[in-house]
């Protein structure tokens, strides 16, 4: 077995944990593998991870060639057994070592012709010599550089070692990705034996080349240099390194509309065949670089008169490549257009874009290339961006406006109207909009260290704090600068007491304080005529007065909701829309709720507002889980996780929701990490807020992984932190019940009694008929532990009723279980097929296999006679067996495959292997084979 160093050295290996993974199970069988892929993709880095691994107690073997050795013969031979070959010459025939030294030594003059068949059996018995000590793994690295003569000797041996403990481990590199690369690796095959598993290595996401630089101890890029290195490297490993070490170098970044920086080695690596080129050919590939998506027509009206032939030219040298979606062109790595821009002389990319500033069709188009053609200020081209970025912004795409946004900056003269950081400020807030948080903050930040006006200014610092999402602690500094700036102005004023009004609420967690100042910046901005503020203090002090229970909360909202509603505020995260939303979730008009957060969704997505669009597949996926669609609930709140991810919004807030829907939908032990990172971000963030709610989470997937006292201990402190923060309505995170069955398991009854009680009062003022279902199920469960058992089904069937009407599927088929465990207490036949029938409606797939479970240790003597018995000596072993693992004994009794087993109990293959595993330990025996006689001697018996 590997040393844990070793599987750490491993683990290192960035975003190949797949291939990793299967070539880890193929060696272990005793098969080879060949990793393949292009040039820089990782091959090298991957055979390294695991020769390390497999290589503690092993013979290693290693040949790695280059293009410009590969017609020197036997040179890889010589790699290989080179080192070896004192261990092994003395158990080879004499023609045999003579034959394998002359041509490791290269005196004698061997060749294939003369000492063939002698080199061949040399080679297959020098390896069979090797592993007669030990395991022996082959490494060859660049298997297409390996010179002829060692391929054909070491595929001759490959063939032919059948059980022998050699393995092959093999890299080569395929000119082209995807299904012309799959195509382009089984010549290799040839030296490799035949059952060798082939693996490839495709691009890294934009997550996994950040987490790369990370790791190199690069600095963090912002998003969008981020998504740029992603976007030119074509998630190449090493081409992210090499254009992130050019970023390094250089000491300012690109500006927007520039392209990255790409070094010499990279231009050298893609450019190679451009020499092939004609100069006219060249400049029509640097003009398609240029443009958005070129096409022939596209570069003819350009002035690119022969497009056609060029392009052409330029796809047989593989520069190009055909784009399967139409005419458009495509380069055949993003890195050689980036390289060929890179390697033009400024004066022909200004002349590329001025020829596509007239050529391009879409408005947007034309004003970026005639930005990037012109030199110095020009207030027309600057008015023609900013129409652009206008444009951009209208038609949802708020990243394109910030870039134009910024351009149109930078060509704006000094005093120009707007000024030039007027423009920037819109360009922050564009890129706020669209989840760029690290522009705009650079942004703002640019425009405080020279900018004197206070309108800017507070601007700029509201963009700041903006920027820091949840972490809004980690600003506290600007809230005195922001107020010196807005002096009495009451529309800047208004700004940022909202923004104070946060502040209090996810620093602090004091609701009241934050609902005293989101007030005072509406009564501000109404003072202003700001409606746009207006609405959003509103829209905050609206729920917070719901959170609180406040009685003016549905006043509030209607004040939030009335006309006139600025579009974008509307649908954004923060507005009166998403309060509503709140209000409808917690009121239990679910069916609403899903249409308000549906058209939210829509709406937000059309106008591109990242944000807002994290928040609003997050409250749908809440609506579902409520509803008991919970496999609908995980692909929402997955896909809200994921985006959260990729843009750095929200992360605590996605990863609580989804451990939510994986507790309830997918996996338990998904939704226990899940919960642990929502806590962990929540707390690093000093979000208030969503720590009770991230804990809440953690209570409920420690409640379904079994460990009640752990539960109990995470939602007492949820319960600690909602009454500091002044939250009555039990509605908010639906936590009580949870509580309150793990103080009963626990076995604390009275203190679960005494929170029913607490809540339900709460609960009966608000209205909340959900939560007073479900505090009805907790009372059961209380009674039930008293002995109490008439009153306990009585309760329980009472809240099921109620919670069917209501539309809670998931809570009503946590009812019917809880019915049936009431009475499968009592003696007599017990069926759990309603639970089960409710909870497979739902998709609830980890709370039906705990019913299929429970239902098959319950039925166990009937279904099951062969395993009730068990002969002399195994019987304590079988009482040591859990419900599940006598449940997949007994399927494996009646025959049934292990897929089947999966099948039939609703879990993974995988799982049930595992608990295979654990009965052949806890039973003494060794196969399944064992399991059926062991069966069969008690049915005897």
């Amino acid at each position: 077995m590997p040393d844990q160093r070793v599987h750490r050295r491993a683990e290192s290996v960035v975003g190949r944990e797949e291939v990793l993974g299967a070539a880890r199970a193929q060696l272990g069988a005793g098969g080879s593998a060949l990793v393949y892929g292009p040039a820089g993709i990782g091959k090298s880095t991957v055979l390294r991870a695991l020769a390390g691994e497999y290589g503690q107690g092993a013979t290693v073997l290693r040949c790695s060639a280059t293009e410009s050795e590969s017609h020197l013969p036997f040179l890889a031979l010589a790699d290989l057994l080179g080192p070896v070959l004192d261990r092994v010459a003395d158990a080879l025939p004499v023609a045999q070592r003579t034959a394998l030294e002359s041509a490791l030594t290269g005196r004698g003059e061997s060749t294939l012709r003369r000492d063939g068949l002698a080199l061949r059996l040399a080679v297959l018995s020098a390896l069979r010599a090797l592993a007669g000590a030990g395991p022996v793994l082959v490494v060859a690295d660049d298997l297409q550089w390996l010179d002829a003569a060692s391929t054909e000797l070491l595929g001759f041996a490959a063939r032919r070692l059948g059980d022998t403990p050699v393995r092959l481990l093999c890299a080569a590199r395929t000119e082209a990705d995807g299904a012309e690369g799959a195509a382009g690796y089984d010549r290799h095959l040839r030296a490799a034996p035949p059952d060798t598993l082939a693996l490839r290595l495709g691009p890294l996401t934009r997550d996994q080349v950040s987490a790369l630089l990370d790791r190199r101890g690069y600095p963090a890029p912002t998003r969008s240099v981020a998504r740029d290195i992603h976007r030119t490297s074509g998630g190449n490993p090493l081409f992210a390194l090499e254009l992130a070490r050019a970023l390094a170098e250089r000491p300012t970044p690109p500006r927007p509309g520039e392209p990255l920086p790409v070094p010499t080695s990279l231009r050298a690596l893609v450019l190679d065949r451009l020499d092939l080129l004609s100069d006219e050919a060249r400049h029509t590939l640097l003009v398609a670089g240029a443009a958005a998506r070129p096409t022939p027509a596209l570069l003819r009206a350009a002035g690119r008169e022969h497009a056609g032939a060029e392009t052409a030219r330029a796809t047989e040298l593989g520069l190009l490549a055909p784009d399967p979606e139409g005419p458009a062109l495509r380069f055949a790595h993003p890195l050689i257009s980036a390289a060929l821009y890179a390697e033009a002389p400024a004066a022909e990319r200004r002349a590329a874009h001025a020829a596509l500033s007239t050529a391009a069709s879409d408005p947007i188009e034309r004003a970026r290339h005639l930005a990037l053609a012109t030199e110095g200020t020009d207030p027309e081209v600057a008015a023609r961006l900013a129409g652009a970025a206008a444009l951009a912004r209208d038609r949802g795409a708020p990243s394109t406006a910030a870039a134009l946004g910024l351009l149109a900056a930078r060509h704006t003269p000094a005093d120009g109207s707007p000024a030039p950081d007027e423009r920037r400020l819109q360009a922050a807030e564009d890129a706020i909009t669209a989840g760029e948080a690290d522009l705009a903050r650079e942004v703002a930040r640019e425009v405080l260290a020279r900018s004197g006006v206070p309108g800017e200014r507070v601007r700029a610092w509201m963009v700041v704090i903006e920027a820091a999402g949840q972490a809004i602690g980690d600003v506290d500094a600007v809230f005195p600068q922001a107020l010196a700036d807005a002096g009495d102005d009451p529309r800047l004023l208004a700004l940022v007491h909202y923004q104070l009004a946060w502040r209090g609420l996810v620093v602090q967690g004091d609701f009241a304080q934050g609902r005293e100042e989101a007030a005072h910046a509406a009564g501000l901005a109404a003072r202003a005529g700001d409606r746009r503020t207006e609405v959003l203090a509103l829209a905050f002090q609206a729920q917070a007065e719901t959170l609180m229970g406040h009685a003016d909360a549905p006043a509030t909202i209607r004040r939030a909701l009335q006309e006139p509603q600025d579009p974008q505020v509307a649908c954004h995260h923060n507005g009166a829309g998403s309060t509503r939303f709140r209000w409808l979730v917690m009121g239990d008009r679910l069916a609403e709720a899903r249409t308000a957060a549906t058209g939210l969704l829509r709406e937000a997505r059309r106008r591109g507002m990242a944000e807002s669009e994290v928040h609003y597949l997050r409250f749908l996926a809440e609506t579902e889980l409520h509803s008991g669609h919970c496999g609908r609930a995980l692909e929402l709140a997955r896909e809200s996780l994921t985006l959260a991810r990729d843009a750095g919004l929200g992360e605590g807030a996605g990863a609580m929701q989804t451990s939510l829907a994986e507790a309830a939908g997918g996996d338990v032990e998904r939704a226990l990490a899940l919960a642990r990172e929502a806590v962990r971000r929540t707390e690093e963030d000093g979000d208030a807020v969503y720590l009770s709610r991230a804990l809440a989470a953690l209570g409920h997937a420690r409640l379904r992984a079994g460990d009640a006292r752990a539960a109990v201990h995470a939602l007492r402190r949820v319960r600690e932190l909602e009454a500091g923060c002044g939250i009555t309505d039990p509605a908010r995170g639906r936590w009580q019940g949870d509580l309150a069955e793990a103080l009963v398991r626990t076995g604390e009854p009275a203190e679960a009694l005494e929170l029913v009680e607490a809540t339900r009062v709460d609960a009966r003022r608000l209205g909340r008929e959900g939560v007073l279902a479900v505090l009805d199920r907790a009372e059961a469960l209380v009674r039930a532990a008293r002995g109490e058992h008439r009153p306990a089904v009585a309760r329980l069937t009472a809240a099921r009723d109620r919670l069917r009407l209501l539309g809670y599927g998931l809570e009503e088929a946590r009812c019917a279980f809880a019915l049936a465990l009431l009475r499968a207490e009592r003696p007599g036949p017990v069926s759990f097929d309603e639970a089960a029938r409710l909870f497979r409606r739902c998709r609830a797939l980890p709370w039906l296999r705990q019913v299929e479970a429970v239902a098959a240790a319950q039925t166990e003597p009937a279904s099951a006679p062969a395993l009730a018995v068990a002969p002399q000596g195994a019987a304590e072993g079988l009482d040591r067996l859990a419900a599940m693992e006598r449940r997949v004994a007994a399927l494996v009794t009646e025959g049934a495959t292990n897929r089947e087993i999966a099948a039939r109990l609703f879990v993974s293959v995988k799982t049930v292997e595992a608990t295979l595993t654990r009965v052949y330990r806890k039973l003494g025996i060794r196969s399944r084979v064992d399991i059926v006689r062991l069966a069969a001697g008690r049915h005897g018996d």
